[in-house]
């Protein structure tokens, strides 16, 4: 078999060596950190800890948290450790809720990026010669060209098509016949809604694998993707504040998590409450420290993901619990916490039901209202006794599973705006 698809020694190295590897870069990144970015160097000060005060792991919890409002704050460059001029690229998020965080990249970050892709892409179970069909967003958004990038790198040929224009999609897939996809979980379901509307069946498609990721998606959307599609659906993790794509995938041997690529990206669990680690195993907000990077050396980034990690199976290296809900997606409906992914698992056990979903929030008076917009199966009438069953056993489990009253509002197949990108599954109308 070709070189490039043998694992890679620290993927199976022992545990010693792999937290050997870590500490060591730990303190490089501390210290270049601490040199080069004033942003850094302020923050490390006024918590009175210095790079010099890491001497092994766990001493990585004495230094202060990054958050989205630091990048925010120092828009668009002021996080940078090396100089613009050094930096070959520029990426940043979509903004919408505020400034956008832009994230900058050397040719040395570059190459680390396109080397845990290609291993992603490899651990999802990609064999030489495959073709892949890219249906993430290029340009500032990271999935598209980090998808691109890890895929060449692994020597595979690569279709760049990127989001949108669903009905060519089916079309090149068709044609073209590819082996790989990477897109969102929630876009492949609007592919495989295309290659039905075309009387196609998405099940004899060419497509073996899917490299799922850029929103959290849960067991039961893989298995609904899994038997429409005939694939194999695997879970990709990653942010662009830390790196993008690829900071920890599935192996397709197992399909238990996202593996977390430890030798570039050192994780940690805290209580979202508190900021203080807990246990491996223990649920709270997943933590990144980038342990190679050089233009932006990220130091205890708060994801707002919700996970746990576990001891590694297929690879040495950590897994992480495949995350399905996020601190700041969480809703809080007459003091009930409610994740949009506990109402998705419910909605992908009624067959009438299609997983196209949008949670809407409104307030009447006091007191907070929830109404989850479903759509119905693609042949499935709203108005029929089957789909108002459906609804009425929904908005049970809602009440008796989670804990929080529902309103069902039925909608017919389309009725539920699709995206190109991340799904959008809370609408929040309550007045502040």
């Amino acid at each position: 078999m070709n070189d490039r698809f043998d694992l890679e020694p620290i993927e199976k190295a022992s545990v010693d060596e792999l937290r050997g590897l870590q500490l060591k870069r730990l303190k490089q990144t501390l210290a270049h950190a601490y040199a080069n970015s004033p942003v850094y160097r302020k923050k490390f000060d006024e918590a009175r800890v210095h790079p010099e005060d890491c001497r092994s792991l766990e001493d990585l919890a004495k230094f202060p948290f990054t958050t989205k409002k630091d990048l925010r704050d120092n828009y668009p460059f002021g996080m940078f450790a090396v100089p613009r001029e050094k930096c070959v690229r520029i990426h940043a998020s979509s903004g919408t809720t505020g400034k956008p965080t832009v994230v900058g990249y050397t040719k040395n970050d570059i190459d680390t990026w396109a080397t845990v892709m290609a291993r992603s892409i490899r651990a999802s179970g990609a064999m030489p010669g495959d073709l892949v069909h890219v249906s993430y967003g290029y340009g500032l958004f990271t999935g598209g060209l980090g998808a691109h990038y890890g895929a060449e790198r692994l020597g595979l040929t690569v279709v760049p098509f990127g989001g949108g224009q669903t009905e060519r999609q089916v079309q090149l897939i068709t044609d073209f016949r590819p082996d790989i996809i990477m897109v969102t979980p929630s876009y492949m379901l609007a592919i495989a809604e295309e290659f039905e509307r075309q009387g196609l069946d998405p099940r004899q498609t060419s497509l073996r694998v899917g490299i799922f990721g850029a929103e959290p998606w849960t067991n039961d959307m893989r298995m609904a993707i899994e038997q429409r599609m005939n694939m194999d659906a695997v879970d990709i993790y990653g942010l662009s504040e830390v790196m993008g794509p690829g900071v920890a995938n599935e192996c397709i041997e197992t399909k238990d998590g996202p593996t977390v690529w430890e030798d570039h990206f050192y994780p940690e669990i805290v209580d979202p409450e508190t900021g203080r680690p807990v246990k491996d195993g223990e649920l709270g907000e997943l933590v990144f420290t980038s342990l190679t990077k050089e233009a932006l050396p990220i130091i205890r980034y708060r994801t707002r993901d919700l996970t746990r990690l576990l001891p590694g199976t297929a690879r040495t290296m950590r897994r992480m619990e495949k995350i399905t809900g996020r601190s700041d997606d969480m809703m809080i409906v007459r003091g009930v916490n409610v994740f949009p992914t506990q109402i998705e698992e419910l909605i992908l056990k009624r067959p009438e039901l299609a997983p196209h979903y949008v949670c809407i929030l409104t307030r009447d008076g006091a007191l907070d209202e929830l109404t989850v917009a479903v759509e119905v199966r693609a042949d499935g009438d709203p108005e029929s006794d089957a789909a108002k069953g459906a609804a009425a056993q929904l908005a049970h489990e809602v009440k008796a599973y989670i804990g929080s009253s529902a309103r069902i509002e039925l909608r017919a197949s389309g009725g539920v705006e699709r995206s190109l990108g991340k799904a959008k599954r809370v609408i929040d109308k309550r007045k502040l």
